[in-house]
């Protein structure tokens, strides 16, 4: 609880990945992918109930295992490729919501992205309150930057590939951007209900370093996750 407000953290964890098979339980330095995501989540000071949302029995003994309740298994619907995250948010606070439990507050807890602190959980939480906000989604600078990138016509003439004024610039001389990094959502239910997504008019940024904002999508970013984590332990 923060600031007298009830917080729900719910993990949204599929059986289905088609790059990597079961990639949301595949071992990551010792552990399933998904204990990650739990430990921090369990070791946030805000937090009063940390749920993983899935509709396959392996994952959820598994996240049971590690700390987190799984007080039902989602329709097959809203965990299919094309489902939404805001569907199955409101899908989880329905359920509690039903069952006569309310919360004030939900946290999205990506579990794909592993490397997070947990200060970035209780931090996040904090900027709601500090900016006066009613959601926040975490983000990071891009590693490209997109004024660098463009749309080619069929007939691969660079013309008017680059925005005007960007040739011969500097990446120091060009506005800092920013993209989403999936890591971390939050916001207040009703708002959540309202918008059913987390954007909105008084949604705000929280900034995460790159070196946390890794996304396991492909078999090398476990690679990648495993090398960051050791060398973390290193300092």
């Amino acid at each position: 609880m923060y600031k007298g407000n009830k917080i729900l953290g719910i993990i949204p964890a599929r059986g289905g990945s088609k790059r990597i098979p079961r990639k949301n339980i595949k071992q990551l330095s010792g552990k399933p992918l998904v204990a990650w995501t739990i430990e921090q989540a369990k070791s946030s000071k805000y937090i009063d109930n940390i749920i993983v949302s899935t509709e396959d029995e392996e994952i959820a003994e598994i996240s049971k295992k590690y700390g987190a309740e799984v007080p039902f298994l989602r329709p097959k619907e809203l965990a299919a490729d094309e489902a939404k995250v805001s569907d199955v948010v409101l899908h989880a606070i329905n359920w509690f919501e039903r069952n006569n439990e309310f919360y004030d507050l939900l946290v999205r807890l990506q579990l794909t992205s592993p490397l997070r602190k947990i200060g970035d959980i209780d931090e996040a939480i904090e900027l709601l309150f500090s900016k006066s906000a009613e959601a926040i989604i975490s983000v990071c600078e891009v590693e490209h930057h997109p004024y660098w990138a463009g749309v080619l016509p069929e007939d691969g003439c660079m013309r008017d590939f680059l925005k005007p004024g960007t040739v011969g610039k500097s990446r120091q001389e060009l506005p800092v951007c920013y993209r989403l990094n999936g890591s971390i959502s939050l916001a207040y239910v009703n708002y959540l209900k309202n918008n059913r997504s987390f954007w909105g008019k008084n949604t705000y940024a929280y900034v995460m370093p790159r070196e946390r904002s890794l996304d396991i999508d492909y078999e090398i970013d476990f690679i990648v996750a495993e090398t960051l984590m050791k060398n973390s332990k290193k300092h």
